[in-house]
């Protein structure tokens, strides 16, 4: 018997290794406006809070200016590169399609919900992880992002449970926060962007380093 009735999932860092696919359409975002590419690696810690806090911080990484219109103007070109090949350079984490059809097996829920815009989230997940999601959410207007609870608790309505009947599965801070602030127990995956350290700092309930012990929390 599932020790939970659904597991929610963050996407980048969690089911799905985005970094290099983020970085690569990020630095030719950078250099069709000018700027100066940052290290694929220093990606770890600007994603996380949504596409137009990404703009801001790798303008700042970049040592560009961050005013609102270049903002914007750095998105429209980052989301164009993005929107043209979604799933380049990205590939599932290690296990992780076992894992979700073995919890589905068992009857348990799966979702994902990201601060990755809805479009570029969908469309990962329906080509990477076909049928292996209930629900799917990314960014969507008029939502606030994580670690806002709106979100999870919309959420957690279309799957038909409640918050106590879930776990929360994320890389970072803002998703150990996310399910705290839902009433939802978390999990932290290591493998992520951000690592063990960030994930405890946060409240993290309880920590994996690989599929086969989230697959054990789950069961």
């Amino acid at each position: 018997m599932a020790k939970v009735k659904a597991v929610i999932f963050d996407m980048d860092g969690t089911v799905a290794n985005t970094l290099a696919s983020i970085a690569g359409f990020g630095n030719a975002a950078l250099k069709a406006h000018g700027f100066p590419e940052i290290e694929t690696e220093r990606y770890r810690q600007l994603v996380g809070n949504g596409a137009d806090v990404l703009m801001r911080r790798m303008l700042a990484a970049a040592g560009a200016p961050g005013d609102e219109a270049t903002v914007q103007a750095l998105r429209k070109t980052y989301d164009e590169l993005y929107e043209s090949d979604p799933t380049r350079l990205v590939e599932p984490y290690p296990g992780i399609l076992e894992l979700l059809r073995t919890v589905r097996k068992a009857g348990v829920k799966t979702a994902v919900l990201s601060n990755k815009p809805d479009n570029m989230t969908c469309f990962i997940a329906d080509a990477l992880f076909t049928g292996l999601f209930d629900v799917v959410h990314g960014q969507r207007a008029g939502i606030p992002k994580k670690p806002d609870p709106t979100a999870v608790r919309l959420l957690c309505g279309e799957l038909g449970v409640t918050p106590g009947d879930c776990l929360y599965v994320g890389d970072s801070g803002v998703d150990m926060q996310t399910g705290a602030n839902a009433g939802i127990v978390t999990a932290g995956v290591t493998w992520g962007f951000r690592g063990a350290e960030e994930l405890k700092e946060n409240g993290a309930v309880h920590l994996a380093d690989d599929a086969e012990a989230l697959l054990n929390l789950i069961l």
